[in-house]
């Protein structure tokens, strides 16, 4: 940061203007949501590492969703769900620099995981003789190495170029968060250089995984078609329809965040979306991927049963 910034904390708008008992209301609606996708991601994240019998790639994969799904809900919601109840909105400067470096690391690391999810699914489907060696235990810890590799990485770069140039005009943040653009735009420096990169680097962040989910489900598409058995065919289409849903509601939201011009912004139109991708799609992984799946839901029942017995013997 340069020496010239003289503002030292930002206000978080969020829902400021909203009525006593609307933010009393989402307050109960958020919470009841941020409770939900907590409980569902944690037992995801336990089932998965635990059980023995959900040891393939997929499942693996599921696991670290869930786990990023946890930290990108934790970095935004709780601050949210303090400032329905307070009116103090103000956020220290560094402590809006960690929310916005978490909120990169972790989005872009989804990014990519959602990409090495598809191509999953792709060898799983139509390379399914060869899927063990071709997705080996390694090479899924490899590639999980890299989503968080290239969100660590990454989200330094979007940071420093979010702080390029000194803030010393208004501090009022038309969000519930510190999200980029809307700080960068309240910086006193010209903002667009910095919209620019952040834009260059949402379109490797975000198009390029679009790309390779969109020509893994094509491949899967055609593989689908080309099968004589109807049975077999909708249950693989039903798998790819739920990773797809998860993908068009977290890349279109992100996209209008990052990739719109900011004239196309606003504080009703910046909040629905970042709502959507940053507690909505969290929310939605779990259910989309456990409870239209009968692996998972033989490993929940087990892991409740077990939970019954101990209780039960305990008692």
């Amino acid at each position: 940061l340069r020496n010239g910034s003289t503002v030292t904390e930002f206000i978080l708008v969020g829902f400021e203007q909203s009525s006593p008992s609307t933010r009393a209301l989402l307050f109960a609606l958020f919470l009841a949501l941020y409770s939900l996708a907590m409980t569902m991601n944690g037992l995801i994240i336990f089932i998965t590492w635990t059980d023995p019998r959900l040891n393939s790639p997929m499942y693996f994969f599921l696991g670290h969703l869930s786990f990023l799904d946890v930290c990108f809900i934790t970095t935004t919601i709780p601050q949210m769900l303090v400032h329905l109840t307070v009116k103090n909105h103000v956020v220290s400067f560094v402590s809006c620099m960690t929310q916005m470096y978490l909120v990169f690391c972790v989005g872009v690391a989804e990014c990519i995981l959602l990409a090495f999810m598809a191509y999953d699914r792709y060898v799983a489907i139509c390379h399914p003789l060869s899927y063990a060696q071709i997705i080996s235990q390694q090479v899924c810890v490899s590639l999980v190495s890299i989503a968080w590799s290239f969100g660590l990485i990454n989200g330094i770069l979007l940071e420093y170029m979010s702080f390029w140039n000194p803030f010393c005009r208004d501090n009022h943040i038309e969000n519930f968060f510190c999200e980029a653009p809307i700080v960068i735009a309240l910086s006193c420096g010209d903002p667009q250089f910095s919209l620019r990169v952040i834009f260059a680097d949402a379109i490797v962040v975000l198009l390029s995984p679009m790309v390779l989910i969109v020509i893994s489900y094509a491949r899967i598409l055609a593989s689908i078609l080309g099968r004589n058995s109807s049975s077999g065919r909708g249950k693989t289409f039903s798998t790819c329809a739920s990773h797809l849903t998860v993908v068009i509601f977290f890349y279109t939201s992100a996209m209008f965040s990052y990739m719109n011009p900011r004239s196309t912004h606003g504080p009703d139109k910046d909040k629905p979306f970042s709502l959507l991708y940053t507690i909505i799609t969290p929310m939605c992984n779990p259910v989309i991927y456990s409870f239209r799946n009968k692996e998972m839901k033989g490993a929940m029942a087990r892991a409740l049963g077990r939970s019954s017995l101990s209780q039960a013997e305990s008692v």
